[in-house]
């Protein structure tokens, strides 16, 4: 077993360990589960909580790669099904020697963001919950290259998810299209490119709080906001832990390698030109 993983699975035991003896379930919630899907469930009338998500990208096509992306949250619900996320994001690259981008060392405010979700089946009444999801985005750098950019970007999602044991094991899977317009500040040009996806997670309840289990995302990125010409293609997996540390306060670790990829017109079995070889995501969200 590679030593990271080694590392991962250790950490994810020591952290189980830990859960306070109080901590009860109540069912499960599928709403921040997962670390680079979604679930089906929005939350409960009235309630808020403040999240903290940080995204490390590592490993391009040669040099040296890492972008950090923190994310701090706001979330409501100010109405049954239907929940809104007030976003504000910071990113950190440092980048050395990799083919077509320049070198960086820069830590910068990136933007901000606004994410709304709306519940149209709930799995507890239906054969499966169903939530749409769209985010929208303003950034002022660049999240691969780190450069100064005018960007505009939307994310649209389709959730599904389904008990396969009940309280026990939860599977979910989601389709994903992202359309971004991009400007180069001190440039006239607008660039414009799109992914699009489906991904599946497999979650399964160890004891009351913990839950462990692994997500597979393929992605295919493509020139023009329209799905136009096909850039490149990757297949992510990884495994995923989820903690509830208490009543008020959860934590989600995710890790995502590319397992397999293709840049368009290239014969290479991995795709690190339009995607990183390493992903990993901590999410740390709490009540109030």
């Amino acid at each position: 077993m590679p030593t990271r993983a080694k590392t991962f699975q250790a950490a994810v035991v020591s952290l189980a360990a830990l859960l306070p003896a109080c901590v009860h379930a109540e069912g499960i919630d599928t709403e921040h589960l997962f670390g680079f899907m979604i679930g089906a469930d929005v939350g409960n009338v009235g309630e808020r909580e403040f999240q903290s998500e940080t995204t490390g990208r590592f490993g391009k096509n040669g040099g040296s790669y890492r972008a950090v992306g923190q994310e701090f949250e706001l979330e409501f619900v100010p109405v049954q099904n239907f929940r809104i996320e007030i976003g504000s994001t910071f990113a950190s690259h440092l980048i050395s020697g990799v083919p077509g981008l320049d070198d960086q060392r820069r830590l910068a405010w990136q933007g901000g963001s606004v994410d709304f979700r709306y519940r149209f089946l709930d799995r507890e009444t239906a054969p499966f919950g169903l939530t749409f999801a769209t985010e929208a985005h303003a950034h002022r750098v660049d999240e691969t290259t780190a450069e100064a950019v005018r960007s505009f970007g939307t994310e649209f999602r389709l959730a599904f998810d389904r008990e396969i044991v009940p309280d026990r094991v939860i599977a979910a899977f989601n389709l994903i299209y992202e359309p971004e317009w991009t400007r180069l500040v001190g440039s006239g040009l607008m660039e414009r490119e799109s992914t699009a996806g489906a991904a599946l997670g497999v979650m399964a309840q160890l004891r009351p709080g913990f839950l462990l289990g692994g997500e597979a995302r393929y992605l295919r990125k493509y020139e023009g906001t329209g799905l136009e010409e096909l850039a490149g293609q990757a297949l992510f997996v990884g495994p995923t832990a989820y903690l509830q540390l208490s009543k008020r306060s959860r934590l989600t670790a995710s890790w995502s390698v590319q397992a397999w990829g293709r840049p368009a017109g290239a014969a290479a079995g991995l795709d690190l030109v339009n995607f990183e070889r390493h992903q990993a995501r901590l999410v740390f969200g709490v009540n109030f």
